[in-house]
């Protein structure tokens, strides 16, 4: 969904888990942490995500990319991550929505696995997915419940085909075509 909306509203994609990838990849001081806690499905400490991130539109911003808008995916995942957004963001990013992807365990599996087939990447196996939920329900619900409460939240049913849940974002980044 995600290369579906830079393609048609002209957002940079910005992956969290994709960052922390490329900085385990990079050989960095935070390599062999990061690797750690995504092996266990953990939640990779903020100041490391916040600082991908922010990282990541600076280089965007410099470069004069004519996108000027973002789309962060898989953030904040949990409460200490939304403190340390806001903390570093603040007067930086301006939240305009979060969108929640709902679908259940077995679907969210189901398709975590097919990634997986399609991208090789060793953290969508079964073990790190269902992990991965476990935080998910605990930590990562509550803080679209915040959000929720603030009305920033546009939710879409994603378990239904490709086709259908598209039409439903379509709708719900309707303000940026």
């Amino acid at each position: 969904m995600c290369n579906k909306i830079v393609d048609t509203f002209n957002f940079v994609h910005l992956s969290a888990g994709d960052l922390l990838r490329a900085e385990q990849e990079s050989g960095s001081d935070n390599a062999a942490l990061i690797n750690s806690f995504i092996r266990d499905g953990k939640i990779v400490p903020v100041e490391i995500t916040v600082m991908l991130i922010k990282n990541a539109m600076e280089r965007a911003m410099a470069a004069e990319e004519p996108k000027s808008r973002f789309l962060v995916d898989g953030f904040p995942r949990n409460e200490d991550n939304l403190q340390g957004w806001t903390k570093v963001m603040a007067g930086f990013a301006d939240v305009k929505f979060v969108l929640f992807m709902d679908c259940d365990e077995e679907t969210m599996e189901k398709r975590c696995l097919g990634r997986a087939a399609e991208q090789n990447r060793s953290d969508d196996n079964v073990e790190t997915i269902r992990k991965r939920f476990h935080t998910y329900v605990e930590s990562t619900r509550p803080i679209i419940e915040l959000f929720a409460k603030q009305n920033l939240v546009k939710e879409i049913d994603a378990r239904p085909e490709q086709d259908v849940v598209y039409a439903a974002v379509k709708a719900a980044f309707a303000d940026f075509a």
